[in-house]
């Protein structure tokens, strides 16, 4: 073997080996890390488009810190490789900064899960079923069948109601009586009508109140529970019913009127004004 061989292996050879072990090791660690990634992401029902994004930016991150280690070992100044790697990174997210943001956003929403898919909520101005929830947007579906999609980021700095994660919901109807009608009727016919619709909740109980003393009107207020699904079909049924049962038992729903009043030229005032 010639000599400048015998020289290189005594001078490399130990640093070769361990630069070579570590490789090795190195690069099972990344697999038993994204492994573990994965499972934990898993329990946390994030989807697969989030679980696969995480386990490559950490693969990334780790494969970088890798081979850091592994040119340092073998002599290689690392210091510049280091500073051109924090200068690509910054300028990459300051390029991606909005972006970037949505994805946070959608992580921690796939964590807190204010919303989920087929709940209806309401957020960013926007009320609709969720149809998609994505690590970088979500889409909801309106009441009139519109698509709305939302970037994740707003959807975090803003208030959501969620309709249905509590799986009832309370239904207002006022209806306004006449002054001259029997109070007590109207009352009545409320309370039948919700002790006879099996679509009411018992508990909590039904209310039937006098919600305001208005210009025209005596305003009365039911309040019932009833399923998410059934909100608005108990809504529009009662608007009608109750309707027909005022109508039937003679009570009248008032309506705004106003009167005006016409007069001739030669009603007006021809007083004279002083002075002239």
């Amino acid at each position: 073997m010639p000599e400048f061989l015998m020289q290189f292996l005594r001078d490399w050879g130990p640093r070769l080996l361990a630069t070579f072990a570590v490789l090795l090791v190195g690069r099972w660690l990344i697999r038993f890390a994204a492994r573990g990634l994965g499972k934990v992401l898993d329990r946390q029902s994030l989807g697969p488009a989030a679980n696969g994004f995480l386990k490559a930016i950490l693969r990334i991150v780790l494969w970088v810190a890798l081979a850091i280690t592994v040119l340092g070992m073998l002599g290689v100044p690392t210091t510049s490789f280091i500073a051109v790697l924090g200068a690509a990174g910054l300028a990459v997210g300051l390029a991606l900064q909005d972006t970037l943001a949505n994805f946070a956003a959608g992580i921690l929403l796939l964590v807190t899960k204010p919303i989920e898919l087929g709940e209806y909520v309401q957020v960013a101005g926007v009320e609709g079923t969720v149809m998609d929830l994505s690590v970088m947007t979500t889409t909801l579906r309106t009441f009139d069948g519109r698509l709305v999609t939302i970037p994740n980021s707003q959807l975090t700095t803003a208030a959501i109601t969620n309709f249905t994660r509590d799986g009832h919901r309370r239904v207002d109807l006022v209806f306004g009586i006449s002054y001259d009608d029997d109070l007590r009727v109207a009352k009545g016919i409320l309370e039948d009508l919700a002790a006879s619709d099996e679509r009411v909740l018992p508990e909590p109980e039904p209310s039937i109140v006098v919600r305001a003393l208005g210009e025209s009107s005596v305003d009365v207020a039911a309040r019932v529970w009833v399923g998410v699904d059934d909100f608005w079909p108990l809504t529009f049924d009662w608007t009608e019913r109750v309707k027909l049962a005022f109508d039937a038992a003679g009570i009248t729903i008032p309506f705004p009127q106003r009167q005006v009043h016409v007069r001739s030229s030669g009603d007006a005032d021809e007083t004279p004004l002083p002075g002239t």
